[in-house]
């Protein structure tokens, strides 16, 4: 299985680039991941927040191929605690031919891409920067491939 994360727009800090690439390069000791960067829309400001998310949702669309499992990072999704988020990211591998992970943009998500999810998931009920988010992500995919190898990254 081929599992993406899809975001919108570049990180910025290079702390948290060098923090997602270092947890990007171990998930691949695991399974094959890649992080896929959808380009910022340029000249936001004449858009409404609803416009922006429909033509950044159109740009996420064209990413995904019909058998894909898709997986929303959204707010409203569901909660899960590390190893319930491991027992579930195994679930999915030995059922999904590519799992689409998805950060929106700043508003969010179109009903488009709402419609074309097949679950949402919420890394906490707090507020977190986008940027932030992609490396709390990428934290927690690594530490379930260590919960379901049995290693010692994670301590109960």
């Amino acid at each position: 299985m081929k599992t993406l994360l899809i975001q919108v727009g570049k990180t910025v800090n290079k702390h948290f680039i060098a923090g997602i690439n270092d947890y990007v390069e171990r998930i691949n000791h695991y399974m094959p991941f890649e992080v896929v960067t959808i380009p910022e829309l340029k000249n936001t400001k004449s858009l409404t927040e609803e416009q922006q998310k429909q033509a950044e949702g159109e740009l996420i669309l064209k990413q995904l191929q019909p058998s894909d499992t898709v997986v929303l990072l959204d707010e409203h999704g569901k909660e899960y605690r590390s190893v319930e988020f491991a027992r579930w990211l195994e679930q999915k591998r030995n059922t999904a031919r590519r799992l689409i992970f998805i950060i929106g943009g700043p508003y969010g998500f179109s009903k488009e891409v709402y419609a074309r999810a097949n679950e949402q998931v919420s890394l906490s009920k707090m507020t977190f920067s986008h940027q932030m988010i992609r490396l709390t992500f990428t934290e927690q995919v690594y530490r379930a491939c260590t919960i379901i190898k049995g290693e010692p990254y994670h301590h109960e």
